[in-house]
């Protein structure tokens, strides 16, 4: 933790908090937000040549699906769908690298587009009893 930036430190102190709280499946939808927002700031930073902070904010991007989203897949068990998931994860992290690399937003635009409708599924999924039973 930051103790030198106070509002890094409480703001971190609050997602740590929301963490422990958090049941397995409020903790993937942290991980969708966290890469979301980290895809958005890459972008900004890409749009003010800022290249240091794109380069935090997407490599961060890549933690989160390469090390996160995907570390959560049971590939056992999971079947079709989690080997499916695995393969676009994989995707994702390749298109940020790419991103990263050329400074191209777009393949920012599609790994964020394509995270994005992964998010509101598994929110949807989350929200809906009967479908979480199926899951």
């Amino acid at each position: 933790m930051n103790t030198n930036n106070p509002t890094a430190a409480y703001h971190s102190a609050g997602i740590e908090v929301q963490a422990m709280e958090a049941t397995p499946h409020g903790l993937i939808t942290m991980l969708f937000d966290g890469a979301l927002l980290a895809i958005k700031l890459a972008k900004a930073h890409m749009m003010e040549n800022k290249t240091i902070e794109k380069a935090q904010s997407i490599n961060k991007a890549i933690d989160i699906v390469g090390s996160g989203l995907r570390a959560a897949l049971n590939l056992k068990e999971g079947g079709e769908l989690a080997n499916n998931l695995d393969e676009l994860y994989e995707y994702v992290v390749m298109q940020l690298l790419k991103a990263n690399l050329n400074n191209d937003a777009a393949l920012l635009d599609e790994s964020y587009g394509l995270l994005e409708q992964l998010a509101d599924a598994w929110k949807d999924v989350g929200t809906d009893p009967a479908a979480a039973r199926k899951a």
